[in-house]
């Protein structure tokens, strides 16, 4: 079972648009679709129309339509009861895959909220294969706060994909605690690194910086590069995967979908290249995708994509 925690979740509101978006002018939709979201909960998605088990964890109140949007879609789910609802995303999507997100901050979260939502993980822990921490934190939750979470899921691989600050306090831990598995971008890996952002999409480049992360104790990092990619890198090598030629309608849970893959892949017993491929096939389709749509096995193209060793990156 895979167990991830959405501690920011959303209603996701995606507005396909009918030509390029333009600042000040009046604009037609094609197309508007509603889904339960936030990354926790799409990896959940992902995983669950692979076929595997899976439990989303995440704060609601009862009465909220997130929560019925769950019920609704038969995504298996455990509802920590807080005062606020959940937040709604806005997507603008253009035809050409160009998308633009207007997120809210969320409801806040109480210390106790907190700890019943920590409490239910370790819970839900015993029994499950990853823990998957992803997403932004909601206002008044300590950034540090998924470092507390890795000290109490000791024992469990705990995937962590999160940025800017929780990001920076996550790593600023590492001293004393580390996941199993990061997976940041090239805009998150520079944030980790301190490394140009733009150089980052270099795959070569990005896997000395991930080589940075696995030296301070990270079991693996999963480094997405957009257009150009990912890398993995592990304490016995790395390596490049190109994705498949595909036309570009939404990037809207394409890195949920990379991290659903790989996780897959490594539940099915896969050596690292071959996770890193289901990572990218994963990734691809949902770009591939319009709106929120998610990937299932049926849209996938491993053979489509090509890995090859990274050599030569120097270790501390």
């Amino acid at each position: 079972m895979i167990v991830t925690l959405t501690a920011n979740p959303s209603i996701d509101r995606t507005v396909t648009l009918t030509e390029p978006l333009r600042s000040g002018a009046v604009l037609r939709a094609r197309t508007v679709t509603t889904q339960p979201g936030g990354k926790g909960i799409n990896v959940s998605r992902v995983v669950t129309a692979a076929g595997v088990p899976t439990v989303a964890v995440l704060p609601g109140r009862p009465d909220d339509p997130l929560l019925r949007a769950l019920r609704e879609t038969g995504l298996d789910h455990r509802a920590v009861p807080c005062q606020g609802s959940a937040r709604t995303n806005l997507t603008l999507a253009e035809s050409d895959g160009t998308t633009t997100k207007i997120n809210e901050p969320g409801a806040a979260l109480t210390e106790d909220n907190l700890r019943r939502l920590a409490a239910l993980l370790v819970e839900l822990s015993a029994d499950a294969a990853w823990v998957v921490l992803s997403g932004s934190l909601p206002p008044l939750v300590p950034d540090d706060w998924y470092c507390d979470l890795l000290r109490q899921l000791r024992g469990t691989p705990v995937a962590v994909d999160t940025s800017d600050a929780p990001l920076r306090a996550l790593a600023s831990g590492f001293d004393s605690v580390v996941p199993q598995l990061l997976k940041p971008n090239a805009e998150e890996l520079a944030q980790l690194t301190g490394l140009d952002h733009d150089e980052l999409h270099d795959p070569s480049t990005a896997a000395r910086a991930g080589r940075i992360l696995v030296d301070r104790g990270v079991g693996a990092v999963l480094a997405t590069l957009g257009a150009e990619g990912a890398v993995l890198i592990t304490p016995d090598g790395a390596w490049h995967a190109t994705a498949p030629d595909i036309t570009p309608r939404s990037t809207v849970g394409a890195g949920d979908s990379a991290l659903a893959g790989y996780l897959l892949a490594d539940l099915a017993g896969s050596p690292p290249a071959d996770r890193l491929r289901s990572a990218v096939a994963y990734g691809s389709a949902a770009v591939a995708l319009p709106g929120t749509g998610l990937p299932g096995p049926h849209h996938i193209t491993p053979d489509a994509v090509i890995v090859t060793a990274l050599d030569s990156l120097p270790h501390r």
